[in-house]
């Protein structure tokens, strides 16, 4: 586990600058670095060492160092890959999984991703053909940005190692930030600076004298193809599950888990106990509020399993993490969730070098109860004029209606349905409606996103989709969005923030494959989510767990918007720092404020707004004018 950055161009490149972006970046890698200088290019790795800890040094080199490559991620596959590469004559010089990458690319060119079950991002020069290959992995574990003015490209693991290129500015993609409020995150590929984009998951970046090409290398195929029964289909999810994790554990550091109380990390646990030697090491989060609590859920398996069970309580609020968080993410990401990943990150790396995890199981699985409520919902037919007079009957309930109550529901109720069947999921998980981004933006903001629709986003996806399952369609949708862009995101960020490396079973592109062709109702049967893998692992799990609701990672977010973050909030949101920039309007954002306090929820949509302005201050304004810091802001509120 790794970072990478590099710099390739048709005259020679500063090998000053990637020794400085990697500079950026040793909290990915604080166990050594890596260059490989040469008349095009220059290739940079920061290490965190977990297979081959004594040499598995980077970058690789094939036998006539021919090919150089730095690497980011584990190839859990790299034991049989190595024994293929042997018998085909390759000789290796260290016992690394990373080394793997240049004699496949020997032997298989650009299809050596084909070959890799794993997670990655990784960068290979071709020394005789003077050509750059980056690879990012099938889901998007790992992440890689990338940038390109004229015949230079530069590429990093994170946004910030960018900055200390010269030709990169800072200069804020007004398109971005209208995605970002709609879905809390930035959306691959755009980043939040203009001309800075992100290799979105299972593509394939070439540069070759000056030209780049991105091509895609792989999609999971969501149409139904299982035609094995309910019980076959039962033992090979116990089967792939095992395997998955199974690979997962080589690691010649400390291994344990995330354990939240949830089947999905619950499984994994049960999994690893029946592969370990020894008592799983396993790390929960909790909170006061019981809401938020799953503690008591995560000791009834650790206690079944006999884990080394590790807890923590977050007594307080964000504060205290919040300019950390604000420095890691690079750029604005409002999934609050990322505050208990961040702690359990920390709490877990005191202890081990590695932790499992459960990603991945909602969208292989189908656990989401919003699937449940689309397969019924979704595809409800309303004629367009009907539609129309839903949407303004719907809005003007919702701008009336206090929170929870029945005209209000009916408001959502309302909208949801005018809106045509392929733009309703974006509706369900927007965070910002349009209309209310409309009422937000200043009028230059308007005019310059006019005609710019983030709901497109989710409706080109379901476009793209090649099932007619509509369960199987919203999965699909799923793993080619809030998977890579929220999800996998805060859990990277979060994980390397503090050198841990995480692993996720359930994101096996072997499992998710099988997965992925079953029927969707072996998935989410009627109110049932996550059917199928409830029966495969009802003997490994206490039953009370398994029938459960949903919890999620959630935080007393609106609590803490009108306690400890009040003031914060107010003073980030509204002061003349927020109001100069010209893209919100100040009344706009003080009705939400203000209309929280009196207790509607705008907790999402201000952390949204939070977490943009506490990125500008950090990124752009700190960097331009040297104003004082995020960190002594937060400690004015604090003390």
């Amino acid at each position: 586990m790794c970072g990478v950055a590099g710099i390739v161009s048709t005259t020679p490149p500063d090998p000053g600058v990637v020794r400085a972006m990697c500079d950026l970046i040793v909290h990915r890698g604080p166990d050594g670095e890596g260059f490989h200088i040469g008349e095009q290019v220059a290739l940079g790795m920061r290490r965190l060492a977990i297979i081959d800890v004594a040499g598995g040094d980077q970058p690789v080199y094939n036998e006539d160092r021919s090919v150089a490559a730095v690497f980011n991620g584990e190839i859990y596959n790299f034991a049989e890959l190595r024994t293929e590469l042997r018998n085909l004559g390759h000789r290796f010089r260290t016992d690394s999984d990373s080394e793997c990458l240049v004699h496949l690319y020997e032997e298989y060119g650009d299809d050596l991703v084909h070959r890799l079950r794993g997670m990655f991002a990784f960068a290979l020069w071709d020394v005789n053909k003077r050509r750059l290959l980056l690879a990012r992995d099938r889901v998007g574990k790992k992440p890689l940005y990338y940038h390109q003015v004229g015949r230079e490209l530069v590429f990093a693991s994170e946004l910030k190692a960018l900055t200390v290129v010269p030709s990169v500015r800072r200069d804020l993609d007004p398109v971005a930030l209208h995605h970002y409020l709609t879905y809390q995150y930035v959306p691959a590929p755009w980043s939040i600076y203009r001309g800075v984009r992100k290799l979105p998951p299972g593509h394939l970046l070439v540069w070759e004298n000056g030209q780049v090409d991105v091509r895609r290398y792989w999609a999971l195929d969501f149409t139904p193809a299982y035609v094995g029964d309910e019980q076959e289909a039962i033992e090979r999810t116990r089967e792939l599950l095992l395997e998955a994790t199974r690979i997962r554990m080589v690691a010649e550091r400390p291994l344990g888990a995330f354990l939240s109380g949830g089947i999905d990390s619950s499984a994994v646990v049960a999994a690893m106990a029946r592969i370990a030697d020894g008592p799983v090491k396993t790390f929960a989060i909790g909170f006061d509020d019981p809401r938020y609590d799953e503690r008591t859920h995560a000791r009834t398996v650790a206690q079944r399993y006999g884990t080394d069970h590790h807890e923590l309580v977050v007594e307080s609020s964000a504060l205290a993490v919040l300019p950390t968080l604000a420095w890691h993410f690079d750029e604005p990401f409002a999934d609050s969730s990322a505050i208990p990943s961040f702690y359990v990150a920390r709490l877990s790396r005191e202890h081990v070098t590695v932790a499992l995890n459960g990603d991945g199981g909602d969208e292989a699985f189908g656990g989401y109860t919003r699937y449940a409520f689309m397969s019924r919902a979704g595809g409800i037919r309303i004629p367009r004029g009907a539609r129309l007079v839903f949407q303004r009957l719907g809005r003007s309930l919702l701008l009336n209606g206090p929170d929870r109550s029945r005209r209000r529901k009916a408001g959502q109720a309302l909208t949801f349905l005018g809106e045509e069947p392929r733009r309703r999921y974006a509706r369900l998980m927007s965070y910002f409606t349009p209309e209310q981004k409309d009422a937000l933006y200043t009028e230059g903001m308007r005019e310059e996103l006019s005609g710019i629709d983030s709901y497109d986003l989710l409706a080109q996806a379901f476009q793209t989709s090649v099932t007619d399952d509509r369960v199987n369609q919203l999965m699909d949708v799923d793993v080619n969005t809030y998977l890579p862009g929220d999800l996998l995101v805060k859990v990277d960020i979060t994980t390397m923030a503090n050198s841990l490396e995480a692993r996720s079973p359930f994101l096996d592109h072997h499992l998710m494959e099988w997965a992925a062709g079953l029927p969707g109702d072996l998935k989410v049967r009627r109110d049932t989510t996550k059917y199928l893998l409830k029966k495969a692992v009802e003997d490994w799990l206490p039953p009370e767990l398994l029938h459960r609701p949903k919890q999620g990672f959630g935080v007393p977010l609106g609590h803490w918007l009108r306690t400890e973050l009040r003031d914060l909030a107010w003073d980030v949101l509204t002061d003349r720092t927020a109001r100069s920039r010209g893209l919100f309007r100040p009344e706009s954002v003080k009705a939400l404020l203000s209309e929280h306090e009196a207790g509607k929820n705008h907790a999402n949509r201000l952390w949204a707004l939070m977490q943009f302005e506490l990125w500008h201050r950090r990124f752009v304004d700190q960097a331009l004018t040297g104003s004082p810091s995020l960190a002594q802001k937060i400690r004015q509120h604090r003390g």
